[in-house]
């Protein structure tokens, strides 16, 4: 076998660099056209690598890229329009391609080794499992007890990050695998989307036999490391036996409407091309494939991939910065495209108050944000008057990135916000085993918060909603992924109350999303530690723009203040006294409306009481509990809803 596969060698390197008469097929090499062009050329150099050897089972993206890559006869490879749509440029310049690279991982494997030394080896397999997939599992296989940063170092198959034989080896499993078991086939089987295809070539030069399976195109395939549990230990280090589920992002997928809907991860993360494709250069018998999954693998980072772009020598990547730039394009192009619905409306204007609601619709087919708990949306307004000067906002900016008003720890929920620089931050917040705020994944054992906007179809039903769970202060919210109390609308709704008093002219509205993929507050435990990976990434991250990414916005202009009617609705309802020296609150409705809820909050957003009513009423009296309080009243009259605010003295 090796003595033909020797000859195969030989005669390809004469057909690169043998006689004039093979160059040139017997004529005259000064007048007449080389036999093979120089595509071909690079095609058979590509066949002289050595193919996967005994007792392997990875083989780099290198080996891929022969025929998988850009092909410069312009054959293979491309579109409809001629574009070329080549696997391995998509794929080059993904955080997938430099899962191992990423300076952010790195740093923080480091910050999570200083913090508890004494599962560091634990701690390592775990992170190299998904970052490196091919260098963990190939040194497993071969007897190692663990795979760290150290081994990382010096292995150009975990340098490799998740490439092409990280995925096309998955085998299909059954059961499914979480938090980095990726159920690799060893038996050298590369795994297709493709029936029958041609085995004959990559069995020969690279080891691999290529075989059709339907699972390459189902969404349980990124299973195995897009949901990781993790297992929680005390300030000691010692095991809590609690496991914390530090991104649930498979299961979210699972509690949705898209299974039902078939679509998949790959729908969205790999858009599909109705182009027949040749997707092998060099092979001019092969059929055109389609549909083509093109290997974008776009997510919602490209603060990460800018990073990675602007440091390539450093961390080892040789990729071009147009291939960069074209991930980083993609990536914000999901984002901006497919990502959320903004809309911004006005409930009503009274003499002292502007009542505006903000809807939020998630697009994507798990929470928003997903992933990395880092990960955060904030929703910012801002209300100007007629000469542009700022009346009242909230969820801005400082000059370092971090949001105005936030809490130390993390910011509660808001269903409705009535004061300036109170933001609504859409994040996950875990906690140790007292309760404390962390950045620390392996020290996470509670969730503090988890307001993150859902998919379309999620229910705190289903059979994954244990490791998907909603935090009780966005629960409690009646706008919070309900309509009518019906869960799964994947919405949220916000309602801003803005004073006005003494104002006159006009006002504009302003309503923005903007996504953090790595904020300042996520970072501030671990730059309190030292380390060469969290040193470099941090003179990065001081180098770096890290300007918030603005992905929505919707505004409302030339509001007049000039006559301040209230509106039919309001003018229906009745609610007295406003000032209650302990006397109960009387809610009076007029005519058509009937009350058919109440929800009584205090002024910064706290739901006190609520009140819905399966028959509508024509009045309700509701008591303020607590003195000298201001409180806000959110009274439903059929699909409307108006707010009130009464004060106890």
């Amino acid at each position: 076998m090796h003595s033909k596969k020797n000859l195969v060698f030989v005669l390809l390197l004469l057909l690169i660099a043998g006689s004039s008469q093979l160059l040139t097929g017997g004529q005259n090499p000064e007048t007449t056209q080389p036999f093979h062009t120089e595509a071909e050329k690079r095609f058979f150099e590509s066949l002289s690598l050595n193919p996967i050897g005994p007792g392997e089972y990875f083989l780099t993206s290198v080996h891929c890229q022969g025929c998988h890559g850009f092909d410069s006869a312009g054959v293979a490879n491309i579109d409809g329009l001629g574009n070329s749509v080549n696997l391995f440029d998509r794929w080059q310049t993904t955080m997938m391609a430099n899962s191992a690279r990423d300076p952010l991982w790195r740093a923080k494997v480091s910050h999570e080794i200083l913090v508890n030394p004494a599962i560091a080896d634990d701690i390592q397999d775990k992170c190299t499992s998904c970052h490196a997939p091919m260098g963990h599992y190939n040194a497993i296989l071969h007897g190692a007890a663990h795979y760290g940063l150290a081994d990382l170092a010096a292995d150009s198959l975990g340098q490799d990050g998740v490439s092409c034989a990280g995925c096309h080896t998955i085998g299909p499993s059954s059961p499914l695998t979480f938090s980095g078991h990726i159920p690799y086939d060893t038996t050298r089987t590369i795994y297709g989307p493709f029936v029958l295809p041609l085995t004959g070539p990559m069995q020969l030069y690279e080891g691999y036999t290529p075989t059709y399976s339907a699972h390459m195109g189902e969404a349980a395939i990124c299973a195995s490391c897009h949901t990781l549990f993790t297992d929680a230990v005390d300030s000691n280090g010692t095991a809590t036996g609690v496991q914390f589920p530090e991104q649930a992002t498979y299961h979210e997928y699972l509690n949705s409407r898209y299974p039902g809907d078939s679509i998949t991860c790959q729908s969205c993360h790999m858009p599909q091309l109705a182009d027949p494709v040749v997707i092998a250069n060099g092979l001019l018998s092969l059929p055109q494939r389609y549909p083509f999954n093109q290997h974008e693998f776009v997510g919602a980072n490209s603060f990460m991939v800018t990073m990675i772009k602007n440091n390539k020598v450093a961390l080892g990547s040789t990729a071009e910065d147009w291939k960069f730039d074209s991930t980083i394009a993609a990536t914000n192009r999901l984002l901006r495209d497919s990502s959320i619905v903004l809309q911004l409306a006005l409930d009503s204007l009274s003499t002292d108050t502007g009542f505006f609601r903000v809807r939020i619709q998630n697009k994507a087919g798990h929470k928003f944000p997903s992933g990395y708990p880092s990960r955060r949306a904030v929703l910012q307004v801002v209300v100007t008057d007629a000469l542009g000067d700022t009346v009242f906002k909230s969820g801005t900016f400082q000059p370092d990135y971090r949001v105005t008003g936030e809490t130390a720890g993390f910011e509660m929920h808001h269903d409705i916000i009535s004061q300036p620089d109170i933001p609504q931050i859409y994040e996950m917040a875990m906690g140790d085993v007292y309760g404390r705020f962390t950045s620390v994944l392996m020290r996470a054992a509670l969730l503090l918060k988890d307001n993150r906007i859902p998919p379309a179809g999620f229910t705190t039903t289903a059979a994954m909603y244990d490791t998907t769970k909603i935090s009780a202060d966005a629960l409690a919210d009646p706008d919070f992924n309900k309509v009518n109390a019906v869960e799964g609308s994947g919405t949220d709704i916000v309602h801003y109350h803005v004073p006005l008093t003494g104002l006159t002219g006009s006002l504009r509205v302003h309503a923005s999303v903007y996504y953090q993929s790595v904020p300042p507050k996520w970072l501030d435990e671990m730059f309190g530690h030292m380390s060469a990976e969290i040193d470099s990434f941090q003179t990065m991250y001081d180098q770096a723009d890290k300007s918030p990414l603005l992905i929505a916005s919707d505004s409302l202009v030339n509001l007049a203040l000039a006559a301040l009617a209230l509106s039919p609705v309001e003018n229906a309802v009745r609610v007295f006294p406003s000032l209650s020296a302990g006397e109960p609150v009387n809610i009076q409705s007029y005519g058509k409306a009937s009350i058919r809820g109440i929800t009584l909050y205090t002024a910064d957003g706290k739901m006190v009481s609520k009140m819905n009513f399966k028959t509508p009423v024509a009045s309700y009296a509701v008591m303020l509990p607590a003195p000298h309080t201001v409180y806000l009243l959110k009274i439903q009259t059929g699909e409307k809803f108006i707010y009130k605010k009464v004060i106890r003295q």
